[in-house]
């Protein structure tokens, strides 16, 4: 078995820069929503994003990453963003970003994806033609919603929709939440910034999943139908997938004006039943 992704990101035309970053470099897929102003939102997506990168180096597979590990990168990205704060002279300026991803890990000798966020960015599993969100929010709207103020129909409106909880940022060192989901070939992963749910809906994005059998392919059009007319944020995909050979599509990365299309090959193994950690 192979796994093969595409990723893309776009500033979404109503934003004057693009404070998202995606990371699609095996094991490793994930999205980042810079917050914090322009200079500062993308600076501290980025960091997280070659933080996530530099760590990668050292995970594989077939060796079980763990959520210390994952949560090990997010400090360390978390020290690099006060440390350039600082290099700036940023006194009383915060930056940060969420980060919203999965790690291909091996447990008990099987493969898993090890999901993980930390603030509004999510990760969703397509199975069995059905989108099932993995992550939750660390945001306002979702505590309301758990405290039963607030309906989840009306979350999608809420005026405290892009308030988040938590964040990989110049505060204090964060916590992260994880899932450990059985990796194969029936289910297809999606991991996105706010910003594309705040333009299509989960049936569409659903639909788009449904039809599109390539997941470069998948992530292309998510990504046009959200910035068609001018999204009003950033949006950003990640789209993974596990397939035969003849399936992928391969592509060499390269670097377009609207962000980063991704497509290529990497080793798991067949799927087995679903079992869940959050930590």
């Amino acid at each position: 078995m192979q796994v093969a992704w595409g990723a893309a990101t776009d500033a979404g035309g109503r934003r004057p820069a693009n404070e998202d970053a995606v990371l699609a470099q095996p094991p490793v897929f994930l999205v980042a929503d810079g917050m914090g102003g322009h200079v500062h939102g993308a600076m501290a997506s980025d960091i997280v994003v070659r933080t996530f990168a530099e760590f990668s180096d050292a995970w594989h597979p077939d060796v079980e990453v763990r959520g210390e590990h994952v949560l090990a990168a997010i400090h360390a990205a978390q020290e690099r963003i006060r440390s350039e704060l600082a290099h700036l002279g940023g006194a009383g300026i915060t930056a940060g970003s969420t980060v919203a991803g999965a790690v291909l890990t091996a447990h008990d000798e099987k493969t898993y994806w090890l999901v993980f966020n930390v603030g509004d960015s999510r990760v969703y599993r397509f199975s069995g033609g059905e989108l099932h969100q993995v992550s939750v929010d660390h945001s306002v709207v979702q505590e309301l919603v758990e405290a039963g103020a607030l309906r989840p129909e009306q979350a999608r409106e809420s005026r405290h929709r892009h308030v988040i909880t938590r964040a990989v940022d110049s505060g204090p060192d964060t916590t992260a939440d994880f899932w450990l989901l059985a990796a194969g070939s029936e289910d297809r992963l999606l991991m996105c910034s706010d910003g594309l749910l705040d333009e299509l809906s989960e049936a569409h994005v659903a639909s788009v999943l449904a039809e599109r059998e390539l997941a470069s392919a998948a992530a292309e059009v998510l990504l046009q139908d959200a910035i068609t007319g001018g999204a009003r944020d950033n949006v950003s995909v990640v789209v993974v997938d596990l397939a035969g050979e003849a399936d992928l599509a391969h592509t060499a990365p390269r670097m377009e004006p609207r962000g980063q299309d991704i497509s290529s090959v990497g080793t798991t193994v067949p799927r087995e039943q679903i079992r869940s950690t959050e930590g």
